[in-house]
């Protein structure tokens, strides 16, 4: 059995559950994503991942720029739809878009609720030295990631970056929305409410956020290089350049903290040391330390900022 489906996403997190979805013959009755944005050096106006991704498919896409309108709403309603898909959208879905599906509308959400809600769940958890994270399929409300829960699976963090993680759940979450949606056909599916202790909030990441300081400690510094790598990618002056630290690895070491401890990139921290792995100059390719070194020199003593 097929469901008659509308799927809402924009970024590439959201085309592996969009691709399952259509793998498994369901009816994807419309597809939308946020407008085609400038990008590049023409700026020229591209189309989403998922968007693009639909194209390829023959699936229909809309892509206004609010749902809150009257008649975006009656074109939705008109779909008449058994549920829609939403995954990292970007954008808020009133009541009355909620209401239409006849069974809902269901999320899928990178992070362990009630931690995290909010636009940038895997980020945070890095940045915030969680040791687990995982992915939950969730019944969308007016309210923020504020749902009941469908069904969840917990993934441990480890050394893992955002990168990695985000591809990780990116798969995972796809398979487990086509086991939610197999819950809804069979009448199976048990929703769970979410806790109210352990509320957070993931905001997007500010600009100010990525720069190193390098009086946190080196377990801190850590998690803020994995949780911004590859991008926007944490960052530090050297020797008047930006540069950003893709990857490092806590050690022994103590020193003024930014002071290059050794000849191979080993930083001292406000607590600890840092030894940095892989870097990127403004304009390079991302390259190991001592491909770094060859033509950028930083030696024992020398400070970044």
């Amino acid at each position: 059995m097929s469901l008659r489906l509308a799927f809402l996403g924009t970024p590439d997190f959201a085309v592996p559950t969009l691709a399952e979805l259509v793998a498994q013959g369901h009816d994807i009755a419309c597809v939308y994503s946020q407008p085609p944005r400038p990008k590049g050096r023409g700026l020229d106006a591209q189309p989403s991942p998922v968007h693009e991704f639909a194209l390829a498919a023959g699936l229909a896409v809309r892509t206004p720029a609010t749902l809150k309108d009257a008649a975006q709403q009656e074109l939705f309603a008109g779909l008449e739809l058994d549920a829609a898909i939403v995954v990292a959208y970007g954008l808020l879905l009133p009541k009355q878009v909620l209401e239409a599906p006849g069974l809902g509308c269901f999320n899928l959400h990178a992070s362990l609720l009630p931690r995290w809600r909010g636009a940038a769940p895997i980020q945070r958890a890095i940045m915030a030295g969680d040791e687990e994270t995982g992915a939950m399929i969730m019944r969308m409300e007016e309210g923020l990631d504020t749902g009941p829960v469908l069904m969840a699976e917990r993934l441990p963090i480890g050394r893992k970056t955002h990168g990695e993680l985000h591809d990780l759940l990116s798969r995972l979450g796809a398979d487990l929305m086509l086991r939610a949606l197999g819950a809804l056909e069979r009448g199976t599916a048990r929703e769970t409410p979410q806790a109210p202790d352990g509320v957070t909030y993931a905001k997007k990441i500010a600009k100010d956020e990525a720069r190193i300081d390098w009086s946190r400690s080196a377990r801190e510094i850590d998690c803020l290089v994995r949780g911004l790598s590859p991008t926007p990618g944490a960052w530090c002056d050297a020797k008047g350049e930006r540069l950003k630290i893709l990857y490092a690895e806590p050690v022994e070491g103590r020193g003024v903290p930014g002071t290059l401890l050794d000849d191979h990139l080993t930083v001292a921290c406000g607590e600890g040391a840092l030894r940095l792995v892989r870097l990127q100059r403004a304009g390079k390719s991302a390259m190991t330390a001592d491909e770094l070194l060859h033509g950028f020199a930083l030696k024992k003593g020398s400070r970044l900022g």
